[in-house]
């Protein structure tokens, strides 16, 4: 039986891919979901789902470069449930070209969301958890930082640095209050692909992710495992990829 019908969990990068099935699952599993993300049409039409299927549903306009949006995320379900159980950072974008081309710009994109955002949502949801003596982080990695390839430099640094940011805070939390967890996907069927520059390379990637890649429901039921698990018990990383996948 699960154990998630207590739970608040709050997700960024929820309109579509990994949050949105993410969404889905949890609140299907009977926890309150509060949605985060710039596309709000698509938080709207989501949480009418949730709620159509009985399931609780809150959502909120948040960009997680910007602290002040992650903190009104957080402080929304702190008012709406009275708690935040688990916070899952799945906001991410990705840029692919040679470290060469000096593409400044995606650098800074990539790392102001991908590692900015994570950090925003440590500084917002830890004092909360703190306070209430329990709490859970749940980031999503990629497999990206596990197997480095070209084009991949910078992308890749950025899932590293949270990783090894999620190591480390989980080594100064060793009182029973927190717990952190590092979702690895591999090839998914998600739109991160969709928006590279490069004509070529987002074809190749759409490619591979049409013929590889698993549903983001996988990820989703893998994510509900972690926060499922007894309070006392942590799963610090999970990877997840299609079977195909080298």
């Amino acid at each position: 039986m699960s154990t998630l019908g207590s739970k608040v969990v709050a997700i960024t990068g929820a309109s579509s891919g990994i949050g949105a099935a993410t969404a889905l699952e949890l609140a299907a599993r009977g926890a309150a979901v509060v949605l985060g993300a710039r596309r709000t049409d698509r938080l709207d039409a989501l949480a009418a789902r949730i709620r159509d299927e009985g399931g609780r549903a809150e959502v909120l306009a948040a960009d997680v470069t910007r602290r002040a949006d992650v903190e009104a995320l957080v402080a929304r379900a702190v008012d709406r449930f009275g708690r935040l159980d688990v916070l899952v950072g799945n906001a991410g974008v990705a840029r692919t070209a040679p470290v060469a081309d000096l593409d400044v710009d995606d650098w800074n994109a990539m790392i102001d969301v991908n590692l900015r955002g994570v950090l925003h949502g440590i500084a917002a949801a830890l004092p909360v958890f703190r306070r209430q003596g329990r709490g859970h982080f749940v980031t999503t990695v990629s497999t990206s930082g596990l197997k480095v390839v070209p084009t991949q430099a910078v992308y890749a640094g950025t899932k590293n640095a949270v990783r090894t940011l999620l190591e480390a805070l989980r080594q100064e939390s060793t009182d029973g209050v927190l717990r952190t967890t590092s979702i690895s996907p591999g090839f998914v069927r998600t739109e991160l692909v969709d928006h590279l520059d490069d004509p070529g390379q987002r074809a190749q990637a759409q490619e591979a992710m049409a013929t590889l890649g698993i549903g983001p429901d996988a990820v989703a039921r893998a994510i509900a495992f972690a926060i499922e698990q007894p309070d006392d018990v942590e799963i610090g990383d999970i990877t997840i990829r299609p079977a195909r996948q080298g």
